[in-house]
């Protein structure tokens, strides 16, 4: 079965707008960064607006395809970006086996 990757971060409320605008600006770069690697099914940005939370969901045919995102040097140079903005990572970065789907 594949791999669920999820990253989440959290951010000040009072942040919510420049984090939007960073995640959408985000994805000029990193669509294609991440269509390049190899075995992603999917992948999915998403941001929670009365939680104060942002989330890279993705799905990877195995655990060392997910892995990949722990080395891709554009997605670490955007985790500085948003760590320079406010937004607190949860750690360690969690790689979910998946156990059955609808």
């Amino acid at each position: 079965m594949p791999v669920v990757r999820i990253s989440v971060g959290r951010f000040d409320p009072a942040n919510y707008d420049a984090i939007r605008k960073l995640l959408d600006d985000s994805q000029k770069t990193l669509i294609p960064a991440i269509r390049g690697l190899k075995r992603n099914r999917a992948y999915y940005v998403g941001i929670d607006r009365e939680n104060n939370a942002m989330t890279n969901v993705s799905v990877w045919d195995t655990r060392g395809d997910a892995e990949q995102m722990a080395t891709l040097q554009l997605m670490l140079n955007l985790a500085k970006i948003f760590i320079d903005a406010g937004v607190r990572f949860e750690r360690p970065i969690t790689n979910h086996e998946i156990l059955w789907t609808t």
